[in-house]
């Protein structure tokens, strides 16, 4: 009985390895969101500065599948992306810009340097609404269906890869392209 209680430090690091080891395998942008299948939260945010358009739930369920793409002018991933989101909007995939914990001028002046492929975009200074949406960091994008409801997300910058493999089979999947 003695040797039991020598070994049981030994098993249980051992067992933490293996737990910890298997975590490894998993992909991070794998992250599991309550929200799939549900409608958007609802929600109005106002316009940027020099924008007339706003980001409201409602502008989330006009018909046709479109992306909601959170993202910040301090954000080197978010910057990381904007092509593959200009490329979006000139294929005709509506792309909605959340501006999260952000000031309006920066986002103004990023947008400028970067390019803007958003048709609407909301800005959400406090997080609120980026935390109802289950957002933790930035860029994460959700594609959203005709009716508002949430289908897929992503956590980090959309490459093309992810356009091919993971985006554009969910909005063909819903109506679109």
């Amino acid at each position: 009985m003695s040797r039991w209680l020598y070994a049981l430090p030994a098993l249980v690091f051992a067992a933490l390895v293996a737990y910890f080891a298997a975590g490894l395998t998993r992909d991070p942008h794998l992250v599991p969101s309550a929200l799939i299948d549900k409608p958007v939260p609802s929600f109005a945010l106002p316009s940027l500065p020099g924008s007339s358009v706003g980001l409201d739930s409602a502008a989330l369920a006009t018909g046709q599948p479109q992306l909601l793409t959170v993202f910040a002018s301090w954000c080197a991933p978010c910057r990381a992306e904007q092509p593959v989101l200009r490329h979006l909007a000139e294929i005709g995939v509506p792309v909605r810009g959340l501006n999260y914990k952000d000031r309006p001028e920066d986002a103004v002046a990023w947008l400028g340097q970067y390019g803007n492929p958003f048709t609407s975009i909301g800005v959400d200074r406090e997080g609120r609404v980026a935390l109802d949406f289950g957002v933790y960091g930035v860029p994460e994008t959700f594609v959203i269906d005709g009716q508002g409801r949430i289908r897929y997300k992503h956590i980090g910058p959309l490459t093309p890869d992810d356009l091919e493999q993971e985006i554009m089979p969910i909005i063909r999947k819903y109506g679109g392209f």
